[in-house]
């Protein structure tokens, strides 16, 4: 009980409730990790976005085609020449977009391009140089579990929203609207919410790590487990969208069977169904299916590699080829009547 009353006697007096007449100027208590996150938000969130999609229906009475609000997302300034980085699925099947800025002025948006297969699009604004401040890019592949991240975006429309918490994984795969795999993703516990998609995930030093893009929850909002693609692919996809408005891969030059034609086979990998003429594959001695003498189809090749990349089925495929460019020699790992081959290809760029 003497211990307890000591310990008791040894707390400050300002943990005490304070009574009338007593001080109430209390000096800062702010902490190094509470200025940083003030300061990244103050410095971030100016540069962070409101994107309201617009879709066009009929009135059933009337008839009449009239806008009408479908969703609305985040996004974030990516250069003085008012381009603008969000989800493709906050701006899929938009009729028209709206991007307004922190200074509440409100501009239309036009598409520039998209990559549906990374869930990323680009959008542009006449907005004035001097009414942009772009994000600084940071980089992903130095980060680890644990570290600290910032998310700002404009969650059930309440808008520049802060929240903040950790790296809680790397690596994990998630599915795009297109129903292809994003790879490499970074999944985050500060709260994501429904109307963050789109807004830049930001580490302690103000610099873009990820765009903030879905969610896993059983309720439809924040159950802790949110997932950003990792800004070292934004910076390899935006400039392409910039560049040509869709992602641009290098091709083999073959036409692929189904994925299922494996599955029933009972094998991985991807079934090469023809060659096209002239190009990589049939210059490689790439076989398709064929017709045996006894007037049956027979298999052709299966590719099971590319380069150091395993490829299981069509979406493997497309994930290796993004990792290379036109006019690189990888090597070609494929089943040929059920034996292991190897042979050299030179990419080229899609016609």
């Amino acid at each position: 009980m003497k211990r307890l009353v000591a310990l008791f006697l040894a707390i400050p007096l300002l943990a005490l409730p304070t009574f009338a007449g007593a001080k109430t100027d209390l000096p800062p208590f702010s902490t190094d990790d509470e200025k940083n996150t003030m300061q990244v938000f103050n410095f971030a969130s100016p540069s962070v976005v409101y994107v309201t999609n617009e879709t066009l229906v009929r009135d059933r009475w009337s008839l009449r085609l009239h806008t009408v609000p479908k969703g609305a997302g985040s996004g974030f300034i990516w250069d003085l020449q008012g381009h603008i980085v969000t989800n493709f699925h906050v701006i899929e099947g938009a009729r028209k977009v709206t991007i307004t800025l922190q200074d509440r002025t409100e501009w239309p948006a036009e598409l520039v391009g998209s990559a549906p297969e990374k869930d990323l699009a680009v959008l542009r604004i006449k907005a004035p140089p001097e009414q942009l401040a772009p994000l600084v890019p940071g980089t992903s592949s130095h980060l680890s579990v644990g570290r600290k991240v910032l998310a700002i975006g404009n969650p059930f429309g309440l808008d520049t929203t802060l929240t903040t918490g950790v790296v809680s994984a790397l690596g994990r795969e998630i599915r795009a609207a297109n129903d292809r795999t994003i790879r490499n993703v970074i999944q985050t516990d500060a709260a994501i919410n429904p109307g963050n998609s789109g807004g830049p995930l930001l580490n302690s030093r103000g610099e873009l790590i990820g765009v903030n893009t879905a969610i896993y929850s059983p309720s439809g909002t924040s159950v802790g487990i949110g997932f950003a693609i990792p800004v070292d692919t934004v910076k390899k996809i935006v400039p392409e969208l910039i560049a040509h408005g869709r992602l641009v891969r290098p091709v083999l030059g073959i036409e692929s069977a189904p994925d299922q034609w494996a599955s029933r086979l009972g094998f991985e990998g991807v079934a090469v169904l023809r060659t096209a003429p002239g190009m990589p594959a049939e210059q490689a001695g790439l076989r398709g299916v064929f017709r045996t003498e006894g007037g049956g189809w027979q298999l052709g090749d299966v590719i099971t590699g590319i380069g150091d990349e395993p490829v299981r089925n069509y979406d493997d495929l497309l994930n290796a080829l993004e990792k290379h460019r036109a006019g690189d020699r990888v090597r070609l790992d494929f089943l040929r009547d059920g034996q292991e081959r190897r042979t050299s290809i030179t990419l080229v760029a899609p016609e």
